[in-house]
């Protein structure tokens, strides 16, 4: 096939955000799809993921992973199928996710790319539940936090695409599940579709005193996505040897002043407490393995899925600020469509 007719949509990083993103960060840009050479592949990108992690990779600091620069198409998960390969190992037809980034069209030399099964999951699942928050939610519950039948475990941002799955896993091992969410709407899905056994809502209530009703025996694990006052009133809830995985911390990602740590950190030293951070990516050998157990778990109805879809590619910017308004459902994707 040619790709004379094709248009390549992108968003670029213009400029590095101090605070929120606005629309000063972006620059919207469309281009040819050039024609691709031996050991490439040009891949239609279907869906984008769109993450809190997104965020930290705009900042111009040390991280676990170089940040975006200045010009380039802004990195994001994506899934998307072949359209022409020159590539051995990829055919045309084939589904495959990657970083591709917020493009409409990407010519690859398939670094990063694996191929997905669209007759064993909707496209979409391999941006969530199978993919980097997935894995996140897995490995950071079972590997750091380390659950144990009948313990109590909070999570903070429940009703997002990380801390759904954690919960519902921490059930699937037998343990107490309270959930902190924003908003009647998400803490109701928790406790009627995820099966949480408790609920906070943190828009409406107290949360230290939701944390003593809801648990009245301390906080063994904590799986911490939001950091803030949240953190440091679950800190002041936990037992003897709690574990406390810092997985994110949304509420400090658009700060113009210096991130807030935990004021409460001396709790960890009474209670003989660790908090240790996660990062995905060092479970990569394992995914395949996660992948699987969950897959499983979805197929007996034991973990359930909710997506929130946005349709165009056009509404990026505006798309990635629902994650720090609270404003998703699920988990953020965006349908690249025609």
């Amino acid at each position: 096939m040619t790709t004379e007719t094709l248009t390549n949509k992108q968003w670029r990083l213009k400029q590095r955000p101090v605070g929120e993103p606005s629309a000063e960060t972006w620059e919207f840009t469309q281009a040819e799809v050039p024609s691709i050479k031996d050991g490439q592949v040009l891949i239609k990108i279907e869906y984008i993921s769109v993450d809190p992690a997104m965020r930290g990779w705009l900042n111009d600091a040390k991280s676990y992973i170089a940040p975006v620069a200045v010009g380039d198409v802004m990195r994001a998960g994506t899934v998307g199928k072949i359209l022409e390969s020159k590539l051995e190992g990829f055919e045309a037809g084939d589904y495959v996710g990657g970083y591709s980034g917020v493009q409409a069209y990407d010519v690859s030399d398939g670094t990063g790319l694996y191929k997905i099964d669209p007759n064993l999951a909707p496209l979409p699942y391999y941006l969530g539940v199978l993919g980097m928050p997935g894995m996140t939610g897995y490995f950071g519950l079972l590997n750091t936090g380390e659950p144990k039948e009948g313990e109590t475990v909070v999570v903070s941002g429940a009703a997002g695409a990380v801390g759904g799955l954690v919960g519902q896993i921490a059930k699937i091992k037998g343990c107490r599940v309270v959930g902190i969410a924003g908003g009647p709407e998400k803490c109701q899905f928790l406790i009627d579709e995820l099966g949480f056994d408790a609920v906070i809502d943190y828009k409406n209530e107290n949360v230290k005193a939701g944390l003593q009703k809801a648990c009245p025996d301390g906080v063994d694990v904590y799986f911490d996505n939001v950091g803030g006052d949240i953190l440091d009133d679950v800190l002041t809830q936990i037992n003897l040897k709690a574990r406390i995985v810092i997985c994110g911390a949304i509420s400090q990602y658009n700060n113009t002043t210096p991130v807030k740590g935990p004021s409460n950190y001396l709790s960890l030293l009474v209670n003989r407490a660790r908090m240790e951070g996660i990062v995905v990516f060092d479970n990569a050998k394992e995914y395949s393995v996660a992948a699987k157990e969950i897959a499983g778990w979805i197929q007996e109805g034991k973990v359930k899925v909710k997506d929130h879809i946005v349709e165009g590619i056009d509404t990026f910017p505006d798309t990635l600020m629902m994650l720090f308004k609270g404003q998703n459902f699920g988990k953020l994707i965006i349908k690249v469509g025609d």
